[in-house]
């Protein structure tokens, strides 16, 4: 267990036996604890209680930073950040199934270390952007989240995006697909679409604006 002190006017989340010594964010071990929000962060129309939690190295450099009004907005925060810190490790279940890799043939090349370690990478990086944390409980209350103004998650292919512009610009830069032109796709085909979209979109990897723009009026008039 951490024993960092306790700062003034703030209370513990009560934490699961199970996760008493797990990242609130994402469920490595804890490292750090975070009170929240900060004077030093000009915080000051905060919904919730002041609360400390426990977290990793990692996921408490851009949770500290954060100037979001609660702290359900610095869990999207923190997500976003480790989906751009895990882009490559999360692109390999994009490009690969486990069995694949199995049968990639590696073996004593160069790639012999990816065949070995890629899926568990990706499955540690996945299971991280995945996890949703336990219920915030403070000194007995349960905090309710947000509901009025927070952005909606998106799932997509075993990942939980925290927002769908995650989504779209983790796989714009996996496949090379201009943000705007797969947006622009997107709306024409729909957010149920997404899956038709990314391979819509990667048909055109390499083509110009032009010819893009010729592919996206045809798609429209086909719809």
């Amino acid at each position: 267990m951490l024993n960092e002190p306790l700062e003034n006017g703030y209370s513990f989340i009560e934490t699961p036996f199970s996760f008493r010594n797990c990242c609130w964010f994402c469920a490595e071990p804890a490292a750090k604890v975070l009170h929240f929000p900060q004077s030093n962060n000009y915080v000051f129309n905060c919904p919730h209680p002041p609360l400390s939690l426990r977290t990793c190295q990692e996921c408490y450099l851009p949770a500290n930073k954060s100037r979001a009004n609660a702290i359900w907005f610095v869990f999207k925060e923190v997500k976003s950040f480790l989906i751009k810190q895990y882009q490559k490790d999360l692109a390999i279940g994009i490009n690969w199934t486990q069995e694949e890799l199995a049968n990639s043939e590696f073996e004593g090349g160069n790639f012999a270390g990816f065949q070995r370690s890629a899926w568990f990478m990706y499955e540690v990086a996945k299971k991280r952007v995945n996890f949703q944390g336990w219920p915030l409980i403070v000194d007995g209350i349960n905090i309710e989240e947000l509901q009025y103004s927070e952005e909606k998650s998106f799932s997509f292919d075993n990942i939980e995006y925290p927002c769908i512009d995650d989504a779209i610009n983790h796989y714009a830069q996996a496949f090379f697909i201009p943000v705007d032109f797969f947006k622009e796709v997107l709306v024409a085909v729909g957010l149920e679409r997404f899956a038709y979209a990314v391979r819509f979109c990667r048909l055109l990897v390499g083509t110009t604006p032009n010819e893009r723009k010729a592919a996206l009026k045809n798609l429209i008039e086909d719809e």
